[in-house]
This record gives structure tokens, C-alpha cells and sequence, in this order.
């Protein structure tokens, strides 16, 4: 495991084709740890407030300007129904590229690079999806730790971001 730079600059992460598929951001909300695959990943940034947009979801934060780009921010505890937070020094926005949509994830700390094998990556209990609305794709236990693979898709589906 490696510690990214959190302010690093407006670019995906590189390398091989095979090694970039493996690699995973590592961020928590809550006491749960979530990761996206890197390449999906093109930057994480400080958060310290957003710009409320009338008549979006409660988990649509608001509006973030970075490096001359306006992005909507989905906070994640909002969006998984817990409680709010105030954000700390650790506060995160992971700031995704999604089918050609720019939007950034609030969370409580996102410093991590992980390599998860395909093989690691196991479906989820039949439980956590529910009506198939599940926010979680994938399931890996490393060194210990319980990390989630979340469906960015359904996280910030065009749908949601627009409330329809």
C-alpha cells in the first residue's frame, strides 16, 4: 500500500494497463472503508465547503470550484443514510470522471492506494442488495480489513445527481 499525495494534481493514475486495473482509492466514511477503481480516480482534494444548490437531493452537497472546474459534490454519509458529520482537517472530495461527468465524493479521509487482484473481489452477502438498489459491487478482506468496491454508476447515476 502506498499514500497518494491528497492534493495531487488533475490526473489519472498511470502505469500499465494491468497494474492501473488493480489499483483501488481507499477512503473511509464512517467506520467502514470504501474503495474506486484508481483509474475512475482524477484527483482528491481538501474539502472545506460547498455552494447549496436549491432543489437538489439532501446528499447532493452543493458545488465545489477546483482548478477552474465546477463540480457537484455527493456527500457519502448523506447519501448511505447516516449521520452528519462536520467536515475535519482529513475531509476528502474524491473527485471521479464517470461517463463523462466530472463529480466529486465527500468523505471522511481518503489517503490509501490499494492492489486488489480480481480474484480478492467477491460478490456481496445477498443481504446488502437488497431490491438490487445496493450501493456495494464487490467485497475484499485484506490484511484484516473488510473493503467494499462501491458502484460509483448507482452512487452518482444521472438519475440521482438530478433527482428525477
Amino acid at each position: 500500500m502506498t499514500e497518494p499525495d491528497a492534493h495531487a494534481s488533475d490526473r489519472r493514475v498511470t502505469g500499465d494497463a494491468e497494474n492501473a486495473s488493480l489499483l483501488h482509492v481507499l477512503f473511509k466514511v464512517a467506520d467502514a472503508e470504501y474503495v474506486v477503481a484508481a483509474v475512475d480516480v482524477l484527483q482528491m482534494e481538501s474539502f472545506t465547503d460547498a455552494t447549496r444548490v436549491p432543489g437538489t437531493p439532501a446528499y447532493v452537497r452543493g458545488l465545489v470550484q477546483i482548478r477552474g472546474r465546477v463540480v457537484p459534490v455527493v456527500d457519502l454519509r448523506a447519501r448511505f443514510g447516516l449521520p452528519p458529520a462536520e467536515p475535519t482537517l482529513d475531509s476528502r472530495i474524491v473527485v471521479l470522471e464517470q461517463a463523462a461527468r466530472v463529480v466529486g465524493l465527500l468523505v471522511d479521509s481518503a489517503r490509501e492506494v490499494v492492489k486488489l487482484a480480481p480474484s480478492e473481489l467477491k460478490q456481496p452477502p445477498d443481504v446488502l442488495m437488497g431490491d438490487g438498489e445496493g450501493f456495494v459491487k464487490s467485497v475484499a478482506r485484506v490484511n484484516g480489513r473488510l473493503l467494499m468496491l462501491l458502484d460509483v454508476q448507482r452512487i452518482i447515476g444521472e438519475e440521482q445527481i438530478h433527482g428525477k
